[in-house]
């Protein structure tokens, strides 16, 4: 079997950032739900595609990551821990 290596998620800037605008206009509760939705999606995707499960949990964490931190930018709120 081969090995297959991802191509870094949050390289793909315009998913990051078309997701990041669709998450900020939702309200909190449904925010949270659409961007944890967002992950599976891509989580399944990749475990289809025979990435190995170290891996999907390495570009899950970072796409989490920069998706919430590209909402930070567009809502005003860096530094918000609330």
């Amino acid at each position: 079997m081969a090995i297959v290596i991802p191509f870094p998620i949050v390289r793909r800037r315009d998913f990051v950032l078309r997701n990041a605008a669709r998450i900020a206009e939702a309200q909190p509760k449904t925010a949270e739900k659409l961007l944890t939705h967002t992950i599976n999606v891509q989580v399944e995707t990749m475990a289809r595609r025979g990435i190995a499960p170290r891996l999907i949990a390495r570009e899950a964490k970072a796409l989490a990551t920069a998706i919430r931190c590209q909402l930070s930018h567009l809502t005003g709120r860096e530094g918000d821990t609330a």
